[in-house]
């Protein structure tokens, strides 16, 4: 049965790729943006209804991150508007090991509306779409933590796994949490994409606050570098975002996508053969 389904985040990482998952499926796709008809705007909560209206499920992903202040009222303000508007369910994207996120996922969950939490570990393609990108352009990846062991989650297994779980109520209730098959390095992760690539890249660990300073004498905002030092020193810090979970197998009945299966497939784009624009 085609259901109506709006996808709040539907031009970002995840976003895209559910959408097309569930045009795929031949579903009532809409997405929730600020170009969207009607808009939807994180920052003006009176979008929120007009944006639900006629809606029967909905894909929800905060932007930047559920850690930023006025995450919890804007997703309280949401499931309220979502609950009005009698919305058969709602799939949340977390992050995996951070409080402030897991707070939000507790509002959802004593909403009153049907939902799932997918929990998720880092991007895959921080690499290839997002804030590395630069860094591997360069050859030179200068990042902090070299000791945390990350589970790295490919965005096309997320996606993958939220199309599943929306339009499954056999998931209501639950928290998935999304990981890879293996817990990598930065060094570790460099060094497959070194092979993977052909070319020659160099990890150069550096301190917290050499990171800080980078991204400051970048001209990037106090709010984004506050977001990343956080998510480095709090989210990679936590032992409980170092764990390896099994749940994509479990939703999607195949192994998660490693991280050098992401590689093959990025490197087949071209998307590190582009000229460097600047690192952080």
């Amino acid at each position: 049965m085609k259901k109506n389904i709006l996808v709040i985040g539907g031009t970002g990482k995840t976003g895209h790729r559910v959408v097309e998952e569930l045009f795929q499926l031949g579903q009532n796709v809409f997405v929730g943006s600020r170009k969207g008809s009607p808009s939807f705007d994180w920052d003006d909560f009176s979008t929120f209804a007009p944006a639900l209206k006629g809606i029967d499920r909905a894909y929800i992903v905060y932007y930047p991150d559920l850690a930023v202040p006025g995450a919890k009222e804007a997703i309280e303000a949401l499931t309220e508007a979502a609950l009005h508007e009698g919305l058969e369910k709602v799939v949340l994207l977390s992050g995996k090991g951070e409080k402030e996120a897991e707070a939000c996922e507790q509002i959802v969950a004593n909403s009153g509306l049907n939902y799932t939490v997918v929990r998720a570990s880092w991007f895959n393609q921080n690499f290839s779409e997002g804030a590395f990108l630069d860094f591997i352009l360069a050859r030179q990846v200068a990042l902090p933590m070299p000791e945390a062991e990350i589970p790295f989650v490919d965005a096309d297994d997320i996606a993958e796994v939220v199309t599943k779980v929306l339009l499954d109520d056999s998931y209501n209730g639950e928290t998935i949490t999304v990981t890879g098959p293996e817990k990598l390095t930065f060094e570790q992760s460099v060094e497959i994409m070194q092979r993977g690539i052909g070319k020659d890249i160099q990890y150069i660990p550096i301190s917290i606050e050499e990171f800080k300073e980078g991204m400051k004498a970048a001209g990037l905002p106090d709010s984004y570098v506050w977001l990343f030092s956080y998510l480095f020193q709090d989210v990679l810090g936590n032992p409980a975002n170092q764990l390896v979970s099994n749940d994509v197998e479990r939703v999607l009945g195949r192994r998660a996508t490693s991280f050098e299966e992401f590689v093959q497939k990025a490197a087949l784009t071209g998307v590190w053969n582009q000229t460097v624009s600047g690192a952080i």
